[in-house]
């Protein structure tokens, strides 16, 4: 899938947590800033008896249980049967971990750190103006707010509030979630606000005037949608959402591109692509050179992984889309020096999956091809790029090695790249935060799971780095260690994971351990610290796991692609193997061992009750997608059909069938005490897959909790007390299933 970047950053991380979807990117290049801080075998695997039993047994289940039809109701978000039937879960569940002392204790301390005003305000940079959105406990649905680059070097900032959101929401009597802003360079006063009602991925865009902080009067305005927006000019915006019937894909993201003019209506707006209705998307951009041209691009996604993108050449002739000839599986990226940025998850002209190669922009807007392409960095086996961004005079990239991060500056002499590794702490993350084309300062962070974030100043131009700001200790790391460790799965593959854990562990089996994962849409998973995790787990006894199994990024796209469609059982092997080593490892055993993952991870704990419930006895299934032969149909599932295959194929839907949590939910197995998560406003993973999973648990008379917040979105929280609420519940289940009572 080729992707236009944010705010000339590009990370394989940071791309999938801005995103509408689960990996979709609708960005503008750089030039508007996008505020979105820190804050997301062919057909059955020979060997998995786990699978082949329960794929044998699924019409049995079935009829034992309830029929999928018999819980199609559930789908119906706001139905009132489905609601009433939530509510009396919600119930359940909130009557008993609430009522255990220590889920008040939790609830305040997870409170006190996400209220904190101690947090690093991370920021984006224009115009010499460092901005940043900000949630406190005066603030708790935050503020989009800004000072000059030396303020914010101090020790105490003086802000300057641009826009409070709970003000507004007061005001406009919403539940406003704030979702960004895109402002056009240089001056960065007329902006985009993206504001979310209820935390949903669909978002009012609202004109605002960041000089007079107000809403512009008759300015661009639309209505609730997916999509993008971008600045052409001042006069100008390349748009794509919800423009009525037929506009809109089977994913429920934009199929139509269109042109709008300031002091027209949205449906005077001048088509100038489409796609169809099968794509998952077609998105509106703006290419921001460094010259300061301003070019419209449009990027079709056929599917989440494979796209078409065209450059918009508007003349005195009129219009014209020219397609760079770039592989269908590639990232395009920033321009710098002339140069744009691809980066291959396809082998292509002599350059392998994994590299990061440029070509000239200009050569390609004189007769639509690209003749000499450079490479930039090329990984090796255990490597992957992280992410990059790029300053007035350098691109600063992350690189990792064996899931180890590292920073490091590119440079084009005209002719070549060359690179200079950058002197950042090691043995942990290295993150590039904000980054402009047109200033030669870049904000770095680096963090570990025991040593707090800190974020650094970088000069590209002089080679200054300063230590600009940190997190404070929030637990007391000084007690615990970090370590990696490799299992092996049922392939061969050695698979990494991290533990952490207090020094005078015992290995003695009883641990109460959690074992966290995702694995997919090629998100890496890197050394963080959490400051929740650490207070609420960790200083309680906990042990931290956190596998690195494929599906993800961590060795860059061939370790992603290794778990595709049909492939995907060796994504769950990974994760079994990391659980059984732990367990050989003495660190835990099955009574004391739970597992957690939210969305596609959600789905990836949906597959460890179902397959192998006897290694746990504890899991959370967040946000999850677990009914695996309807997920295309509900919500933006369509458009995941390039990762987890197609339900209507024979191939890919009986595998699929062999894996899907709902189907194989077993009337006579031993299930863990399950605890479903979910949002009655995710209009991303559709609440359905938890609803009807939990009911079909209770079918057939297995234990489980459950909670669905009415707001929150994708990430269960509409704001930080809602997340405070759930940190505190799920951690109150993990210490009642896991943790030996004295």
């Amino acid at each position: 899938m080729t992707v236009l970047n944010i705010n000339t950053q590009h990370s394989r991380k940071t791309r999938l947590l801005r995103a509408t979807a689960f990996g979709i990117v609708v960005a503008v290049l750089a030039g508007c800033g996008n505020d979105l801080d820190k804050a997301v075998s062919e057909t059955l695997i020979s060997g998995s008896s786990a699978i082949t039993s329960q794929k044998d047994k699924m019409i049995e289940y079935t009829t034992k249980g309830q029929t999928d039809a018999d819980h199609l109701y559930l789908e119906e978000v706001l139905g009132e049967a489905a609601l009433s039937q939530v509510q009396t879960w919600n119930k359940s569940t909130l009557d008993r971990l609430t009522a255990d002392p220590r889920f008040k204790t939790m609830e305040a301390e997870a409170l006190e750190i996400l209220q904190s005003k101690d947090k690093i305000p991370f920021v984006t940079y224009r115009n010499g103006q460092a901005h940043n959105f900000w949630q406190d406990a005066d603030s708790v649905r935050g503020v989009w707010r800004r000072t000059d680059l030396e303020s914010y070097l101090s020790q105490t900032p003086t802000w300057e509030t641009v826009l409070d959101i709970d003000a507004l929401s007061k005001a406009e009597g919403k539940n406003w979630v704030y979702k960004g802003n895109s402002c056009l360079a240089p001056d960065y006063e007329i902006c985009m606000v993206n504001l979310s009602d209820g935390g949903k991925d669909a978002v009012v865009r609202r004109e605002f005037n960041s000089q007079t902080k107000s809403f512009v009067e008759d300015g661009f305005v639309t209505e609730e949608s997916k999509g993008a927006a971008a600045w052409l000019n001042k006069d100008t915006m390349i748009i794509g959402v919800d423009f009525g019937e037929g506009t809109m894909t089977d994913s429920g993201y934009p199929m139509v591109a269109k042109l709008w003019t300031r002091g027209t209506p949205l449906s005077e707006a001048v088509e100038i692509g489409r796609g169809q209705q099968s794509d998952v998307g077609y998105w509106p951009a703006v290419m921001a050179l460094s010259d300061g041209r301003r070019e419209a691009v449009l990027s079709r996604s056929k599917t989440f992984y494979d796209s078409e993108t065209f450059w918009v050449k508007m003349d005195n002739n009129g219009r014209e889309l020219i397609k760079f000839p770039i592989p269908d599986k590639s990232d395009l990226g920033a321009e710098f020096k002339g140069q744009m940025l691809l980066s291959l998850n396809e082998d292509w002209r002599g350059y392998k999956t994994g590299d990061l190669v440029s070509f000239s922009i200009d050569e390609f807007m004189a007769d639509g091809q690209i003749k000499d392409i450079n490479l930039v960095y090329s990984p090796d086996e255990k490597s992957s790029l992280n992410g990059y961004g790029v300053t007035k005079s350098k691109v600063v990239m992350s690189l990792s090695k064996d899931v180890a991060g590292s920073a490091h500056a590119f440079d084009w002499d005209g002719q070549k790249w060359s690179s200079t590794q950058l002197d950042f702490p090691a043995n942990g993350a290295v993150n590039i935060g904000a980054t402009n084309d047109k200033e030669d300062i870049a904000f770095i962070s680096s963090e570990s799971f025991l040593t707090p974030d800190t974020l650094w100043t970088y000069n590209t131009k002089s080679g200054e780095k300063t230590r600009t700001k940190s997190l404070p200790s929030w637990f007391d790391a000084d007690k615990m260690v970090s370590e990696q460790f490799f299992a092996t799965s049922t392939d061969g593959t050695k698979v990494p994971y991290f533990v952490v854990r207090n020094k005078d562990t015992k290995m003695d089996g009883t641990n109460p351990t959690l074992l966290y994962g995702y694995g997919g849409f090629e998100i890496s998973l890197n050394p963080a610290y959490s400051a929740t995790r650490g207070k609420l787990w960790l200083e309680r006894g906990g042990v931290y796991v956190l596998a690195n199994i494929r599906g993800g990024g961590e060795y860059g796209p061939k370790w992603h692609q290794a778990g595709l469609k049909t492939n995907r059982q060796r994504i769950y092997d990974d994760f079994i193997s990391v659980a059984e080593d732990l367990i050989a490892k003495n660190i835990t055993s099955p009574k004391h061992l739970g597992v957690e993952g939210g969305s596609n991870g959600g789905l990836l704990t949906g597959v460890m009750y179902t397959q192998r419930p006897d290694l746990f006895n504890a899991a959370i299934v967040a946000v999850p997608l677990l009914d695996m032969m309807r997920f295309h149909k509900l919500l933006a599932g369509a458009s995941w059909m390039g990762e987890y295959g197609n339900p209507d194929d024979d191939a890919e839907g009986k595998f699929l069938r062999s894996i899907s949590p709902y189907h194989n939910i077993d009337p006579d197995a031993d299930y863990p005490e399950v605890f479903f998560i979910t949002s009655t406003k995710d209009d991303r993973v559709h609440p359905g897959h938890a609803r009807k999973a939990a009911k079909r648990m209770e079918d057939q008379g297995h234990d489980f909790l459950y909670y669905e917040n009415i707001d929150g979105g994708h990430s269960a929280a509409a704001n930080l007390k809602e997340t405070a609420k759930r940190l505190a519940l799920q951690h109150t289940y993990l210490l009642q299933k896991l943790k030996d009572e004295p």
